[in-house]
């Protein structure tokens, strides 16, 4: 049988954004949150609350983040003659978040979260630049 008291820590998160298309390192505000729920072994959920943006994982190296863009202006490419885009001009940053996706779930162990040596947590912005960007961070555990 299972049991325990689950406490719950809450933080939001605020960012700026400066391009069209960045990748902005949340990792130190992940592991702030983390810490500061006093929450020792559980899980760490991030949602972003833009549907033009996205959360991600991967390795902090320069080329890497400059491939991650490139892909993304590749496969969702601002001058496609998107439907969306004679309303807002923004289909391109809806579909990449859309597809990419504005949730992760890290697992959190001895008041940590868990990521791999060479992982990072990313704020992956789609249609910046944009100021008071909302990511939020919920841990719940024990």
């Amino acid at each position: 049988m299972w049991c325990c008291m689950l406490k719950i820590g809450f933080r939001d998160v605020r960012i700026n954004t400066e391009a069209r298309k960045e990748v902005v390192d949340i990792t130190h505000e992940v592991s702030r949150a983390v810490t500061e729920s006093g929450i020792t072994d559980g899980i760490c959920v991030l949602h972003s609350m833009h549907s033009t943006s996205a959360i991600i994982i991967n390795e902090n190296e320069g080329g890497l983040i400059n491939d991650i863009i490139t892909k993304v202006k590749e496969d969702y490419p601002s001058g496609k003659g998107w439907e969306h885009n004679m309303i807002d001009n923004n289909a391109d940053g809806h579909l990449a978040g859309a597809f990419i996706g504005p949730s992760i779930t890290i697992p959190v162990r001895g008041g940590s979260p868990v990521l791999g040596t060479w992982q990072s947590v990313f704020f992956l912005e789609l249609d910046g630049p944009r100021s008071g960007r909302r990511v939020v961070i919920e841990v719940i555990g024990k």
